[in-house]
């Protein structure tokens, strides 16, 4: 009797040939497509890996029982390929396949971004559910309900090709795949194994994603030991799609200060060219390149004008702090404080946060500092948080304090060790 091989994946390879490898994971019921507009920054750096999940995209429909053989598939493909070592980010299901290959096989990876992801989604009766509806109905309902899930509200109105194009890409998906795919989800529980994960971990969500929200990430970033907590203002679930720029970001920043231990060059070459193979018709018509359709306007590097710096800013503002507390900032101004708000968000924000000289991390650490030393706690709780989604670990948070009560006075820093404190424990603690 033969041995029963492994099947490999759909992929496709983007970027330098000799370039250090970073793999994405896409989620359920998405192709590679979802991640078309993080490639072109990424491949300034890496060799980018993107596969489809069986039966996605017209992949062959084999369907996987668990994450953890679509882990393993997915290990058999880089082999063949001769990848050994690599980064990997991979959006909900494809986080799933990162947090497996995190767990059961760190040696392979470098360095780990999860997006929308959670150590456990939802509870088992929901997918089992689902799997139900897709063996009476079809794909159809799921299809028909994937914007509300995926987007926000604002985004599917005002991106009616992109709409169209996620419910045709989950329409085209196998039944089969999908429903095995749901009941992979349905038992994947990490839970008690996320304080093995040993490589540097980001953990990216959507302010608004209501699938996998925020609290399952600070569920993940209270698990991880080398975990950071990056929330982005203004997406729902698959967050790379409604904000490219702002995911892009964020993943270069990681892979670049995160990668663990060099690159191994003598990794055996990758081929010249990659074969994908061909994607099935599918019953409905699909944009071949559905992520181009509303691509991101091109501004010319120029000096910016007070508008520009003032639009710059609020977007950094609104990044940095949040769209909720942004918003109460600028509903409170009036006629007396209106114009010492556009001098912040225009002069700190749009000028001083938008220097090239540090990364956000960086002046979040000196701003912590600059507010213990002026005893100003109250701007200190939300820049804690600021610092939290720039990326800031709370023990790195701690250092800055115990750095700032040498210089500043113990009794500033112990003021802000209880502001500080207070909001880690509500940023960080798990939901129940």
């Amino acid at each position: 009797m033969s041995e029963k091989k492994t099947p490999a994946l759909q992929y496709r390879f983007d970027g330098p040939e000799d370039a250090p490898v970073i793999v994405l994971g896409p989620s359920l019921g998405t192709t590679w497509h979802m991640f078309d507009r993080q490639v072109p920054e990424l491949v300034k750096q890496w060799r980018v890996f993107r596969f489809d999940l069986p039966g996605h995209g017209g992949a062959p429909a084999h369907p996987a029982g668990s994450v953890g053989e679509l882990a393993d598939r997915l290990l058999t493909t880089l082999d063949a390929l001769g990848v050994q070592r690599f980064g990997y980010a991979g959006c909900a299901l494809g986080g799933a396949v990162g947090l497996e290959l995190a767990l059961r096989h760190p040696e392979r990876l470098a360095s780990l971004a999860l997006i929308a992801a959670s150590p456990r989604f939802g509870t088992p009766d929901e997918f089992r559910q689902r799997g139900v509806i897709v063996r009476t109905n079809g794909l159809d309902p799921i299809a028909r309900s994937a914007p509300e899930r995926w987007f926000t509200g604002g985004f599917a109105a005002a991106q009616p090709a992109i709409t169209e194009w996620a419910v045709q890409m989950v329409r085209t998906t196998d039944p089969g795949c999908y429903i095995a795919a749901c009941e992979a989800l349905a038992a994947f529980d990490v839970r008690p194994e996320l304080g093995r994960v040993g490589v540097p971990t980001l953990v990216l969500v959507g302010s608004e994603d209501q699938v996998t929200g925020p609290a399952e990430a600070r569920t993940l970033v209270a698990g991880v030991p080398d975990a950071r907590l990056a929330v982005v203002p203004g997406a729902s679930h698959l967050v790379p799609v409604e904000q490219p720029a702002a995911v892009t970001d964020l993943l270069v920043r990681h892979f670049s200060t995160a990668w663990q231990q060099p690159y191994d060059t003598g990794q055996t070459a990758l081929p010249a060219a990659t074969a994908v193979p061909a994607l099935a018709a599918p019953p409905q018509p699909v944009p071949v390149a559905p992520l181009e359709i509303a691509p991101p306007v091109v501004v010319p590097q120029q000096a910016p004008g007070v508008a520009d710096r003032y639009e710059t800013g609020l977007k950094i503002r609104r990044e940095v702090l949040g769209d909720a507390h942004v918003e109460g900032v600028l509903a409170e101004a009036d006629a007396f404080s209106g114009d010492f708000e556009e001098f912040v968000t225009r002069y700190a924000w749009g000028e001083i946060w938008d220097r090239p000289g540090l990364d956000r991390r960086s002046r979040s650490c000196v701003t912590l500092t600059a507010l213990v030393a002026g005893g100003h706690l109250e701007e200190l709780a939300f820049h804690t948080r600021a610092a939290l989604r720039n990326g800031l670990t709370p023990a790195e948070i701690k250092e800055v304090l115990l750095q700032a009560s040498v210089y500043c006075g113990v009794p500033a820093a112990a003021g802000a060790f209880r502001v500080a404190q207070r909001v880690i424990r509500e940023e960080t603690t798990p939901a129940e």
